[in-house]
């Protein structure tokens, strides 16, 4: 399938291959789940608090594992049981999805902790080995605060 993903190519600008891998709302908040809230059951995902409906969130994983983003293992003590993990092509995101929470944060209303985003944005290449060595060490651990759906008041989140 991932063969077939690339036949149908609007074009072959790396921003347009990026967004029809995982440009849509549902799949970079799958993968943030994965990489820093520690998530890894489609029950993980389900329960998250955004609102994702099962079908289209079996959709997203099934893509993602198409495209090697994630892999879905059957978890070792319970073999009706799935896990998901990203990949290495999927962590490899993990700088896009910083950029991504800093530029929210500051350029819009969220429940994202001021003084949590200032650091990680400070303390940039600290924030990716650690979500790197979490990936690498299978550390489900949360590197994130879960963010309220209350925005904040003002730019600097305080």
């Amino acid at each position: 399938m991932p063969g077939k993903l690339k036949s149908n190519r609007r074009s072959g600008c790396p921003v347009s291959v990026s967004l029809e891998i995982f440009g849509d709302r549902w799949s970079l908040l799958i993968i943030r789940d994965l990489m820093v809230r520690g998530y890894r059951t489609f029950k993980d995902f389900e329960e998250s608090g955004e609102g994702i409906a099962t079908n289209i969130l079996a959709d997203r994983l099934r893509k993602l594992e198409a495209s090697q983003i994630l892999t879905a293992e059957v978890d070792e003590t319970d073999g009706r049981k799935v896990n998901y993990r990203l990949t290495e092509k999927g962590i490899d995101l993990a700088p896009v999805l910083l950029d991504l929470l800093v530029w929210g944060a500051r350029h819009e209303k969220t429940g994202a902790p001021g003084a949590f985003l200032a650091r990680a944005e400070k303390n940039r290449e600290r924030f990716l080995a650690e979500a790197r060595r979490r990936w690498q060490e299978r550390d489900s651990t949360p590197l994130i605060p879960k963010f309220g759906p209350g925005g904040r008041k003002d730019q600097k989140g305080e």
